[in-house]
């Protein structure tokens, strides 16, 4: 029986990959035309599956980081309890078809918000009682700033999903805003900031694969286009809808590359419990899906407002 190598495990990581972005590439085409009640519920539906692709993406970032730093302060406990909630809160809102606020998934969402915002305190005064404060050094290795917002992202998607359930009948409004627009605003600021920590650790990393460019030169053309949604007219936009599932695609494909990153590292996977720390992160790549997600629902729900 043929061995597998790290090569071969890295190919088939990439794979399983690939295989996951079609997957999602071809579920985000299946857009309702019902009415009104049934838009709003199947849109939050999304939202919620979106925030829980999130939490899982914080879950297991924040588990293998923190672990790295030994838990050395209590609080950093806190992203692993809150983004398991937040999991378990998209998973049940990702199925359930109530038109109806959810009386626990609300409070569990506003807390991992607010852990969100904690956390992007802490890891900012981590950097900056670092010796030499703000320096390239520090931003490579200290602890990454667009982590916790990952978490903040999660919870504001959440709570997006139980706002369009309140009220599904009428055209929801956020911050005095048609739905729609807000949201295509929020996905694109979020995949802005996203981009803006994966050009980071790409830079970090000298972009020695080509592909590296990838993250940083697809979900900008998606944040750009989101925008243009919600500051122009509604309508029709299919190319916008194609370029989203691009980047939904791209996110799993980048577990798939990053997988392949870990297998090249000296002892493959069968040195996993160091490689994982010391080679690109898994858990990093999803977050472009899931915003990409939540932008293809904005989509949906703008091209409904008038």
């Amino acid at each position: 029986m043929k061995q597998i190598t790290t090569s071969d495990a890295g190919a088939i990581a990439l794979a399983c990959g690939l295989a996951a972005g079609a997957l999602a590439f071809f579920a985000s085409r299946r857009d309702r035309h019902g009415t009104a009640v049934q838009t709003h519920i199947d849109t939050a539906r999304t939202f919620n599956r979106s925030s829980a692709l999130l939490a899982l993406s914080v879950l297991a970032d924040s588990a293998m980081e923190h672990y790295r730093g030994s838990f050395d302060n209590p609080a950093m406990y806190a992203p692993l309890i809150v983004s398991s909630l937040s999991l378990l809160a998209g998973l049940h809102g990702g199925s359930d078809r109530e038109s109806a606020r959810h009386p626990l998934r609300s409070p569990i969402y506003l807390g991992a918000a607010l852990t969100g915002v904690a956390g992007t305190g802490f890891h900012l005064y981590n950097i900056t009682k670092r010796p030499g404060g703000w320096s390239w050094p520090n931003l490579f290795y200290a602890a990454p700033i667009g982590a916790p917002m990952a978490l903040l992202l999660s919870g504001a998607l959440g709570a997006v999903a139980e706002k369009l359930r309140e009220q599904p009948a009428r055209e929801p409004r956020l911050f005095g805003l048609p739905a729609g627009q807000a949201l295509a605003l929020l996905t694109s600021a979020g995949l802005a900031g996203t981009v803006g920590e994966v050009a980071l650790l790409h830079f970090r990393g000298a972009f020695h694969n080509p592909v590296m460019y990838a993250p940083i030169l697809v979900p900008p053309v998606a944040s750009a286009l989101l925008l243009n949604t919600a500051l122009a007219a509604p309508q029709p936009r299919w190319f916008s809808r194609v370029w989203l599932r691009i980047t939904t695609a791209l996110g799993f494909a980048g577990v798939g590359f990053h997988a392949r990153g870990i297998a090249r590292n000296q002892g493959g996977w069968r040195n996993w419990s160091q490689n994982l720390f010391n080679g690109p992160p898994l858990p990093a790549p999803p977050s472009f899906s899931a915003l990409a997600l939540a932008g293809l629902a904005a989509l949906r729900l703008r091209e409904t407002e008038r």
